[in-house]
């Protein structure tokens, strides 16, 4: 239900199951990541004191970005920073996926309705370099991952 996509010990994505279903606060992310993922379940009548947050100067040098998938199906294909693909997955309505390092593409393969969260501010075409993906011969899905039967 929650799965690391690693290359070279580097986590390069977290995919946290539509499945997951955990009481009180879990997160995924190391204290380090410029995203932090948490799921978070309480009871009824639990109380979080308001509170607000401090500004505390932050560096942040690489983009991390997180989808939420609402609708639909969606694979979702890693490289590693040097532009090599290592593997796929399949995502599916409820999940959510950070995307911590290296690269990623997709292919929609049932329509699909995702929100996706990053650090700002957009930087434009500054904020990316495009390259050459694989083609759907080549995709390395896990045996009985992401099966939707």
């Amino acid at each position: 239900m929650v799965e690391e996509i690693m290359d070279q010990g580097q986590v390069m994505a977290i995919i946290i199951s539509s499945r997951f279903n955990r009481e009180g606060i879990h997160f995924f992310t190391p204290d380090d990541f410029s995203q932090q993922l948490a799921y978070i379940r309480h009871g009824d009548g639990k109380c979080i004191p308001p509170h607000v947050h401090n500004p505390v100067k932050r560096e942040v040098t690489n983009t991390q970005e997180v989808l939420v998938i609402r609708k639909g199906r969606l694979r979702v294909d890693f490289y590693n920073d040097n532009r090599e693909y290592t593997e796929s997955r399949i995502l599916e309505a409820g999940d959510l996926i950070l995307l911590a390092r290296g690269g990623h593409g997709f292919e929609v393969l049932e329509e699909v309705e995702m929100i996706e969260v990053k650090q700002g501010p957009y930087a434009g075409e500054q904020d990316k370099t495009r390259f050459k993906g694989i083609s759907s011969e080549m995709v390395k899905l896990p045996v009985n991952v992401n099966d939707p039967s």
